[in-house]
């Protein structure tokens, strides 16, 4: 039974990943056409800080709390109850949802000046003004990707993950026109439409899908407060409001203190974390989307089944986001001079954000066991110990942030996050152990003993391939461009026969998930 969960687990990780490749790929496109049309400076700096407002309250209402309380109830009631009872349950969730998220908007939209300086409180009165009103053009956004989110979360509990992870390409490629088309004309007021109607786009894909191949019609009805399901779902969403909320001041902490540094810091933090997008969407958020619903039914199904199935989980995320890891911190100057160096991104842009790149990196490992175990603690209804392990991320991106800034700088900010990572994991794997009558024996000494291996043999394919062919950061786009492809090919080549060799068992799960699909 866990063999199989953890292999459906694996299928739909893989499948989401294939989608949400072209929307990564796509988003680091949108950065660079960004980068190459307003450089790294104050405007785009408000611009950021407005995005990061708007977005806490997606991320808070949207993929935060609503996925983390309506994913596990109606992926139970649609495989207890049928589909007729978890499309009324979606109806209602969509009412509520839509009412919440209406509230949040007006709230922002009045209060926008408040947290704007509650962010940002180095920000010069030019640059406040700035920051201001494009924080209020933003805010509707989040009714768009919280209904959105609602229509990913239904399809993903009925094993539709493809759709899910390629409308956020669609969202991108919506920005990318609209930037083309209105940036001269508007300037950086063209970035904030640009957001409006991605999000518009990212909605309609995923409604259209639900509505047309799931014959699951997505439109508001009345809640039935007696719905025990439904009472179910609010109870569990407060608290993980209340609990995510916390972990939305990271991304706070760190425009706070980039504020206090030189013009630029900001956006050169911006930038590298959208290079750590692509990892982190590629095998963090894709396993960790395929693992909820997941493990949301493996509850019933007792302890043990749960522990193998999230055992299972986090190996595979950490076999994949190591070499990540390292790869990335191997090469991230010759990345950011590839993707960004161009127009008005000077080469002081380029080394900052390929500084601060190399210490985000480092945070992969710690993010991906992070995000599994939160998802893992939201299939169980642990929210007091979810809110638990935020609060540790919060702290830990303050004390390290704190310590790490005057001496480092903007790197301090970019390794304090990651710091934060690791120590949230930790504390969210105590918190869950203790609510488990097993133990999960996720490091195992043969297990960590290949993956070291196979990662230290992929670094050194790395380093000879660095020394026999110095980076051409003076030549054309395309001999850059296959540098970059070499190195990246040949190392991942010498991890897989690495790992392949050493029997690592990731391979038999990924070769029956395979199998089953063709099925």
């Amino acid at each position: 039974m866990a063999h199989e969960k953890s292999g459906n687990m694996i299928r739909n990780a893989l499948t989401m990943m294939v989608g949400t490749f072209s929307s990564r790929i796509l988003g680091l496109l949108r950065e660079v056409i960004t980068a190459a049309w307003f450089g790294a400076g104050r405007s785009l700096d408000a611009f950021f800080v407005a995005y990061t407002i708007a977005n806490l309250g997606r991320q808070l209402l949207a993929e935060g709390a609503l996925s983390a309380a309506f994913v596990p109830v109606f992926s139970q009631v649609l495989e207890r109850d049928g589909r007729a009872r978890a499309e009324s349950l979606a109806r209602q969730a969509l009412t509520v949802i839509l009412a919440a998220s209406s509230l949040v908007v007006g709230a922002g939209i009045v209060f926008s000046p408040q947290l704007t300086a509650l962010i940002a409180p180095g920000f010069d009165a030019a640059k406040m003004s700035l920051a201001v009103s494009m924080t209020r053009a933003m805010f509707p956004f989040l009714i768009l990707i919280s209904v959105a989110a609602l229509a990913m979360g239904a399809l993903n509990s009925m094993d539709c993950f493809f759709i899910p992870a390629l409308a956020p390409a669609l969202s991108n490629a919506v920005y990318i026109t609209t930037v083309f088309v209105c940036a001269s004309s508007m300037g950086v007021n063209g970035l904030v439409l640009a957001v409006l109607l991605g999000g518009a786009a990212q909605l309609a894909l995923q409604w259209l899908w639900a509505a047309k191949k799931k014959n699951m019609l997505l439109v508001p009805a009345r809640p039935a407060l007696s719905d025990p399901e439904l009472r179910r779902m609010m109870a569990l969403f407060l608290p993980y409001a209340a609990g995510l909320s916390l972990n939305q001041l990271n991304p706070v902490l760190s425009r706070l203190f980039g504020s206090f540094l030189s013009d630029g810091a900001i956006s050169m933090l911006n930038y590298s974390n959208r290079v750590i997008q692509l990892p982190l969407g590629l095998v963090v958020i894709a396993i960790s989307q395929a693992v909820l619903p997941e493990l949301a039914r493996c509850v019933g199904f007792g302890d043990e089944v749960f522990a193998a199935t999230l055992r299972d989980a986090l190996r595979f995320a950490l076999f994949v986001i190591l070499p990540v890891t390292l790869g990335t911190m191997l090469i991230s100057s010759e990345t950011v001079n590839f993707l960004f160096f161009r127009g008005a991104f000077s080469v002081e842009a380029w080394r900052g954000t390929a500084s601060t790149l190399f210490y985000s990196a480092i945070g992969l490992p710690g993010m991906a066991c992070s995000t599994v175990i939160m998802r893992a603690l939201f299939a169980r209804s642990l929210p007091r110990q979810a809110m638990m392990t935020t609060a540790a991320s919060v702290l830990g991106t303050l004390v390290f942030s704190a310590a790490l800034v005057r001496p480092m700088q903007m790197n301090g900010i970019a390794l304090a996050s990651s710091l934060a990572f690791l120590f949230s994991s930790v504390v969210g794997a105590f918190l869950l152990r203790r609510s488990m009558t097993v133990s999960l024996d996720v490091f195992t000494f043969a297990w960590l003993g290949k993956i070291v291996a196979a990662c230290a043999a992929m670094t050194a394919a790395a380093l000879g391939w660095k020394t026999f062919w110095a980076y051409p950061a003076g030549a054309n786009l395309l001999v850059r461009g296959l540098w970059i492809g070499g190195i990246s090919i040949v190392s991942a080549v010498i991890y897989g026969i690495t790992t392949s060799k050493l029997r690592c068992e990731e391979w038999t799960l990924i070769r029956q998930a395979l199998i089953k699909r063709k099925r």
